[in-house]
């Protein structure tokens, strides 16, 4: 059974310690996920049996399916739990349409889609809003003067569509610009980072994890088990893909953002390590992440009840540290995927 937590130190929403990711849910076929998309009914014993664990945290995205997405997750959670007992994330940054206004982070956009949202979510509002990715980071969008998107972004928190926000994928001086801008206005700062982080992808621990920790900020990574690597779904190479998402066309995104040449040497290890334990490589690799005091509720994607039951299971999980050691020790650095534009 999962524990609620505080996220972080700078605000007093409560959590649960695992968020469910739900990129997976919506309309199958609609999106650039939609070859391994689950459908409203398909989900739904999913949604109860994360309830059932005590997971209350849930993270969706505007551009996830299209729009899909945030339509199931707010119908579900409108029809298993009431408003209270809930914590509901969407995302906002990438495009929505072809129209030149319909992404990035100008107040227009930010205005215009936390409304689509909330229309698409039936909810009076969002708990906690994410900016995808900086107002600099958002492919074939104009580079947006950071006051006005963090101004825009306080006038939502003002306006009660929006009660906290986040950050996601940028560099550490980019968040840190963002964090100071608004402490300087009196606007509403971040009390969240959700970044790329796991046992394959760790150059966030140079800067952005120190920084977030130093300052009190939660973090929430995304992709723990880096697309189903270190849960074994690859068994060794891109080509031996065991599941609907590593065969299917999710396979390239993959490819791009792990390209370190110790990627499978560590999941290896990963599978040594469950052996020991009597474990699943997914627990592993979640509990070491679990065990850095910087992390608060990593965001877990699942197509099947039982992995939900081994990820909840992975919170009570604690590692020796000569464990932690060998899992770590093969980490080279690798390119920062941010500079690439790719994260």
């Amino acid at each position: 059974m999962l524990n609620a937590i505080q996220l972080g130190k700078n605000c007093g929403l409560k959590v649960s310690e695992l968020c469910l990711g739900t990129m997976n849910f919506g309309m199958p076929g609609q999106g650039h996920q939609g070859d391994w998309t689950l459908g409203i009914d398909d989900a739904r014993p999913i949604f109860k049996a994360a309830i059932d664990h005590g997971l209350f945290y849930f993270d969706t995205a505007d551009v996830y399916g299209v729009g899909a997405c945030e339509e199931v997750v707010g119908a579900l959670l409108k029809e298993l739990l009431p408003r209270s007992e809930y914590v509901l994330a969407t995302k906002i940054a990438n495009p929505m349409g072809q129209a030149p206004n319909m992404g990035g982070l100008s107040r227009k956009h930010i205005m215009e889609g936390v409304d689509a949202s909330l229309k698409r979510l039936g909810h009076d509002y969002i708990d906690h809003l994410v900016i995808h990715r900086h107002p600099h980071g958002i492919r074939n969008q104009v580079p947006v003067p950071v006051e006005e998107t963090m101004e825009a972004l306080h006038d939502v928190v003002k306006a009660g569509k929006v009660l906290y926000l986040g950050g996601s994928s940028m560099f550490a001086w980019q968040f840190t610009e963002m964090q100071m801008m608004a402490e300087a206005n009196n606007w509403t700062k971040f009390v969240s980072m959700q970044n790329h982080y796991n046992l394959i992808y760790r150059e966030e621990e140079r800067e952005m994890n120190p920084y977030c920790h130093k300052t009190g900020v939660a973090l929430t990574p995304w992709s723990p088990l880096a697309r189903g690597i270190l849960a074994g779904s690859y068994q060794g190479g891109f080509d031996k893909g065991s599941t609907n998402r590593s065969k299917g066309r999710d396979r390239k995104r993959t490819e791009s953002l792990y390209q370190g040449e110790m990627d499978f040497a560590i999941a290896d290890r990963v599978v040594e390590v469950a052996e020991k334990y009597g474990k699943k490589p997914a627990q592993i690799s979640l509990a070491w992440m679990l065990q850095k005091p910087e992390i608060y509720s990593p965001v877990v994607g699942v197509s099947k009840i039982s992995q939900l039951g081994d990820l909840v299971g992975a919170t009570d999980i604690t590692l020796d540290k000569a464990d932690v050691t060998y899992l770590e020790e093969l980490y080279k650095p690798v390119v920062n995927l941010l500079s690439i534009g790719s994260s």
